[in-house]
């Protein structure tokens, strides 16, 4: 790649940077070259080229196989294994638990096994125990095979985010992590096209069309984890596809991304404790709730939700679940774009959650299937939007490589609880209006609602207090922090600003 030699101005800048990199890399990293507004797009569309596709794709994987049960459902599940009143929903609330307790112990494994290592061999895993899914014939072996389901898939977004954020600046993250979670939207889409498709193997090898949806979906994930094995890269600092400028290039922006002295790249104890301290982690989660609860109702009970309708063949109920969330997919392109563009997450976020009350408002009434489907379509895209809004939101105000790993692990994995309680609130008895479950997703909505902008006005507080002690600085009333006590305070800087 060109690009001149680093400025005089900037090299100061970078010297403690290059040098601390030297030494952990065997000095194969050269000083970062200046590049050009059209280079450093390049650069960009070079990485996306080599590490987005596959984990779109093993995301897609992912979400498609645990949510496809929902489809399965419809096809005979909860019959052939004599399902009845509240096992279909402890069979879900079983994927959860361990999801989130095996969620913060994946991301700090992430770093020593190496993405490329661990990455493909968890979406292999999860890929053969879908597959035996397909194979069940009593109720204690799906919950089994679901709870050995949730500790495999446990590591996959929280790490993928996690190593997103070692790659990419903080005004291109979210459209790459919407991108990223633009595949579980497009898996609803697919699971219900599959589903269809699938539904016509009914009785083939005497097994019955839901037993087909996990084997087929389980050994077409092991395929993907695989591939993975062979495409994935691990940082920027060793990656082989990239020239030693590249390298240089992206660990210097990422390391002076959101801090002008660098960021803690050290493991210490007091960085995880800091995580979990952090009041922003805490009043975020209850935000990333708000989303995830909504996003996991409508993603295991849209099949029904729609069957439930009483208009509609099972077939059909299968292929109206696409539209939604080709719609979702649209909304979230657009949501991360601009999000990106500008350099602000609250008004999207925001915007999404008024999308869910307005859906889950309309299917909570006694309106017609007609508009309760137009709902839906509400519910789907508000869910699906704001989803990566609320991660990338956290991970930008996070400041410290292992800081930032624990307390977004900790945010995604403590918050998909909200996903074990979406999946009990749907319950047979509550059909067709499923009152009880429409009126908890508003609830959940509602505190989103009011937190989202307690966090904003903290964070304009917090801003504004920063900026008058820099102006103080600047005019010699104040002493500033020296750079290795600006790296320990990591968010807590002085002169860090907080993304709105």
């Amino acid at each position: 790649m060109s690009g001149s030699p680093i400025s005089p101005l900037e090299k100061e800048k970078v010297t403690d940077h290059v040098e601390k990199y030297e030494a952990k890399y065997d000095n194969q990293l050269p000083p970062p070259p200046v590049l050009s507004e059209e280079e450093e797009r390049k650069l960009w569309r070079k990485i996306d080229l080599r590490l987005m596709p596959i984990l779109c794709l093993m995301y897609l994987m992912s979400f498609m196989d645990r949510g496809n049960i929902g489809n399965a459902k419809l096809q005979g599940l909860t019959t052939q294994l004599n399902l009845t009143g509240n096992q279909y929903n402890i069979a879900l609330t079983m994927f959860f638990i361990p999801y989130c307790i095996f969620e913060c112990p994946a991301n700090l494994l992430l770093k020593r096994f190496r993405p490329s290592i661990w990455l493909p061999s968890i979406t292999v895993v999860w890929g053969i125990i879908m597959t035996l899914m397909g194979l069940v014939k009593t109720y204690p072996q799906l919950v089994g095979v679901r709870v050995c389901l949730g500790v495999a898939e446990a590591g996959l977004f929280p790490g993928v985010t996690f190593f997103l954020t070692l790659w990419y600046p903080q005004n291109a993250l979210q459209s790459r992590v919407g991108l990223f979670f633009g595949a579980a939207t497009i898996a609803g889409a697919f699971s219900g096209l599959l589903a269809f498709g699938i539904s016509f193997m009914n009785g083939i090898k005497g097994l019955e069309g839901w037993s087909w949806i996990f084997i087929i979906e389980g050994i077409t994930t092991v395929c993907v984890g695989l591939m993975a094995y062979l495409i994935l890269a691990d940082f920027p600092a060793t990656a082989s596809f990239l020239t030693p400028e590249e390298r240089a290039f992206v660990v210097w922006k990422k390391k002076f991304d959101n801090s002008s002295v660098g960021e803690a790249e050290e493991f210490k104890l007091s960085y995880v404790l800091s995580a979990f301290t952090d009041w922003q982690v805490w009043m975020h989660l209850l935000v990333y709730m708000s989303i995830v609860c909504p996003l996991y109702g409508i993603t295991l009970f849209l099949p029904t939700i729609i069957d439930d309708f009483g208009q509609f063949s099972t077939a059909d109920s299968q292929l109206l679940t696409v539209p939604p969330y080709i719609f979702a997919t649209a909304v979230l392109g657009i949501f991360a774009y601009y999000s990106d563009k500008l350099l602000v997450r609250s008004p999207f976020v925001f915007a999404s959650l008024i999308l869910c009350l307005v859906g889950f408002a309309i299917n909570i009434s006694n309106a017609s299937s007609g508009a309760k489907y137009f709902g839906t379509f509400l519910v789907v895209a508000g869910a699906y939007a704001g989803f990566p809004g609320v991660v990338v939101w956290l991970s930008n105000n996070l400041s410290g490589s292992y800081k930032r790993g624990v307390g977004m692990a900790f945010h995604i994995g403590i918050g998909n609880f909200a996903g074990a309680i979406a999946s009990n609130i749907f319950r047979t008895q509550d059909k067709p209006r499923f009152i009880l479950g429409h009126g908890i997703e508003l609830m959940f909505v509602g505190i989103g609602l009011i937190t989202l902008p307690i966090i904003v006005l903290m964070y304009k507080r917090i801003n504004r207090k920063r900026a008058e002690f820099m102006d103080r600085v600047a005019e010699g009333l104040e002493k500033m922090p020296s750079p290795e006590e600006l790296r320990v305070l990591g968010d807590k800087s002085p002169d860090f600003q907080y993304i709105l």
